[in-house]
C-alpha cells in the first residue's frame, strides 16, 4: 500500500466553480496551484515508488471544522489524481487503471490534511 498525506486542504468544487465563473484564467490557475502543493508532497513522501498499473483508493479528509459539504470536499480528488499520474505515481486515473474509491471524513482543527490510500491490484 502506498500512502501519501497532504497537508492543510484543497479548494472544493463551490471555490473551483466560483473561480472559472469568474474568470476564464482562474480556475486553471486553481487547478495549477493545487496541483503544485501536491506534486511537493508527493516528490517528498513517494520518491522511487514504482508505478502503479491498476488501484482503488481511499481518501481521508481531514478538515478543521464541519463548515464544508462532503461532497464538495472529495471534488479535489480530481486534483489528486492529476498530479498522481502527472509524477508518474499512476499509470492513469481511468476506468482500466482505477478501479474504485472510497472517502472518509474526519475533523481536526490541529491539523486538517488529506490522507491517500493506494492499494495496488494484481
Amino acid at each position: 500500500m502506498i500512502i501519501l498525506t497532504i497537508g492543510g486542504s484543497l479548494p472544493n468544487l463551490n471555490e473551483y466553480t466560483k473561480a472559472n465563473r469568474t474568470n476564464i484564467y482562474l480556475g486553471a490557475k486553481m487547478k495549477r496551484e493545487s496541483e503544485a502543493k501536491i506534486s511537493a508532497y508527493i516528490l517528498q513522501q513517494l520518491r522511487g515508488v514504482k508505478t502503479v498499473e491498476r488501484c482503488t483508493i481511499k481518501f481521508v479528509w481531514v478538515e478543521k471544522d464541519k463548515r464544508r459539504d462532503l461532497d464538495n470536499i472529495a471534488f479535489a480528488k480530481k486534483f489528486i489524481l492529476d498530479a498522481l499520474v502527472k509524477n508518474g505515481i499512476l499509470k492513469g486515473d481511468g476506468w482500466s487503471c482505477v478501479t474504485g474509491f472510497e472517502d472518509s471524513f474526519k475533523v481536526d482543527k490541529d491539523r486538517p490534511r488529506i490522507e491517500v490510500y493506494i492499494e495496488e491490484e494484481e
